[in-house]
């Protein structure tokens, strides 16, 4: 899965519905976008992601956003 918001393909799976098939919410590893899978396309898919709220590899650097949470 890439990342709708900086197009990164570092996402992991936060967390599953109970109900099998339902959802599932998503988070970029990158810039920490996190999303769930039944939002509208605009926020699931980075061709319909709003390009004033896009970033680029040159916002963030890999890891950038997850190592200023941990410190």
């Amino acid at each position: 899965m890439t990342c709708p918001r900086c197009a990164a393909a570092r996402t992991e799976q936060l967390a599953t519905s109970p109900v099998p098939g339902a959802w599932d919410v998503l988070q970029c590893r990158t810039c920490l976008y996190t999303w769930r899978t039944t939002e509208p396309v605009r926020r699931t898919s980075r061709d319909a992601y709003p390009e004033e709220f896009r970033m680029t590899r040159s916002d963030s650097t890999p890891g950038d956003a997850l190592a200023r949470t941990t410190r």
